[in-house]
């Protein structure tokens, strides 16, 4: 059945097992591939890709690679390779823009409102989260609460190919509006074109609130506007390219 998976589809899906078990193995290369604050000290350029293929645990890369299964193949046969590796990465990338936009305005919110603290060194709250030197210490912080959420948002990770894959399904969604799909709890099919803004709009709830319960829910946002993009922009010109 494996076999029968179109090539880049089945190829990242392995990838993703692959890196999955070897930093089960090597725990250090969740903190080197994992994505954080841009302008964390724990940032890495390279992070931008290699969180992607990082996930947090056998539930996670699990349901990130059956809905990966269950989406991928249909659009990497009718968009064709190119077109769908630019689908997937950018979307990914998507994610970690939204995702840390808004990451963005509640550290500046939470740095200007220690600031007015004279009492306060920011730059030492900075520092003492360079994981690498320092390790997991947030014991310092625990009598302050902007202190500890600024060292917690500093240290925190972005993993997982959701975002990559939220653009898949997005883009899915733009082409085969019409497509039923089953969900769980749910005793009928309903059509995607349905299901994927309550899905958009629960995500950016979630996102915006705090409620998200340590999931990344602006990412997923982000990378299904990325594919609801790329495909309105492909869609018009499909069969002619193809």
């Amino acid at each position: 059945m494996f076999n029968n998976i179109p090539p880049l589809t089945r190829n990242i899906i392995i990838i993703n097992i692959v890196v999955f078990i070897i930093s089960f193995f090597i725990p250090q290369l969740n903190d080197l591939l994992s994505a954080y604050y841009p302008f964390s000290p724990n940032f890495k350029s390279w992070q931008i890709i290699t969180h992607m293929f990082m996930h947090g645990g056998i539930m996670h890369i699990a349901f990130n690679m059956f809905t990966l299964y269950s989406f991928g193949p249909i659009l990497e046969q009718r968009l064709g390779d190119k077109k769908y590796l630019i689908l997937y990465f950018l979307s990914g990338l998507g994610a970690f823009f939204l995702f840390n936009l808004w990451n963005y305005f509640e550290i500046q919110q939470l740095t200007a409102a220690l600031m007015t603290n004279s009492n306060v060194d920011v730059h030492k709250i900075y520092e003492s989260a360079d994981l690498s030197r320092y390790g997991f210490n947030p014991q310092p912080y625990m009598n302050n609460e902007d202190e500890f959420n600024l060292y917690m948002g500093l240290i925190s990770r972005m993993v997982g190919a959701s975002g990559a894959i939220f653009g898949v399904i997005a883009a899915f969604a733009t082409l085969y509006p019409e497509a039923r799909i089953a969900i769980m709890f749910i005793p009928i099919p309903i059509k995607v074109k349905y299901v994927l803004p309550v899905v958009i709009i629960g995500s950016v709830y979630l996102g915006v609130s705090g409620n998200g319960g340590g999931i990344a829910h602006l990412a997923h946002v982000g990378g299904a506007i990325v594919g609801f993009i790329l495909a309105k922009i492909w869609k018009k010109h499909l069969y002619r390219f193809n």
